[in-house]
């Protein structure tokens, strides 16, 4: 079975036994009609763990990702959750056609991490990328909230639906921005969102960024420039020693920066920073 999902209006094909789909609910808002043109097309099986060389790792909280190569230079991630592997996809170099191994365990986990790489790798080139960020709508715009792990990104979107009337969550980790052909910023809401589940086929023209710094008063003030590009490429999915992915993105984030103002508040976690971060941004 082949089933087809559209996410900021790029369409990508998954294949695979029932049980694979029965994982995806989440996907189901995002569902398509059959398209010849997809960014990607990922086929879900089980099999045997394949050899490849290590060239990186990422930890995060338990999570693990680890990036490498086989004899055939091939990218593959391998997917484990603490010392457990849930599975290991194996792409072509163009990221345009790629196949998962599954494990008996943590398939939902190796389904929704080889889907996120995928869309990240496979839709840099196309002026998207994927933010590790929460966005929220607020007068037909959206606004992301970005920040390291823990800072508060999650708690100051809250924070916005509960004093700020009017305000609704697009996604609360993994928004995606794409630079439309008239050159304007959209967020588009996706299948994956972290610890909330949001999973919205909304979209909005991004009017604001805000880097998030937790501090004992509440103070926020403009970033330019080079500030403004580097407060960016942290929250951005992407492997940067792929030489096309890395072009594609530093080219998004470049429009970003032009044409979106990018802001950094420290902040309390209180009423206080919303109402001032709010009317700070969206004047």
């Amino acid at each position: 079975m082949t089933n087809y999902y559209k996410v900021a209006e790029h369409v990508f094909s998954v294949c695979g036994e029932d049980e694979v789909f029965a994982l995806m609910d989440n996907y189901a808002p995002f569902s398509s009609s059959a398209s010849d043109e997809v960014v990607f097309s990922l086929c879900v099986n089980r099999g045997a763990a394949p050899d490849y060389t290590e060239v990186i790792r990422q930890d995060d909280e338990g999570q693990v990702i680890i990036c490498g190569r086989n004899a055939a230079d091939e990218p593959v991630f391998e997917f484990r959750w603490g010392n457990q592997s849930a599975g290991w996809l194996v792409c072509s170099s163009d990221y345009l056609h790629s196949r998962l191994i599954v494990s008996d365990d943590y398939q939902k986990f190796a389904v929704d991490n080889a889907l996120m790489v995928l869309y990240a790798l496979a839709t840099a080139r196309l002026q998207t990328a994927l933010f590790h960020a929460a966005a929220v709508s607020f007068k037909d715009s959206a606004y992301m909230f970005l920040g390291k792990s823990g800072t508060g990104k999650s708690t100051h979107a809250r924070l916005w639906q509960q004093y700020i009337e009017g305000v609704e969550l697009v996604n609360d980790d993994n928004p995606v921005v794409r630079i439309m052909d008239n050159g304007q910023a959209w967020v588009f809401g996706s299948p994956w969102s972290g610890k909330t589940p949001c999973y919205r086929c909304v979209s909005y023209p991004l009017k604001g960024i805000v880097l998030l710094s937790q501090a004992p008063y509440n103070k926020i003030e403009r970033l330019r420039g080079i500030q403004a590009y580097a407060a960016l490429v942290p929250s951005i999915s992407g492997m940067r020693w792929d030489e096309p992915v890395a072009d594609g993105l530093h080219q998004t984030e470049n429009a970003l920066v032009s044409y979106v103002p990018v802001w950094h508040l420290d902040c309390l976690p209180d009423e206080a920073a919303a109402c001032i971060c709010n009317e700070t941004i969206s004047v």
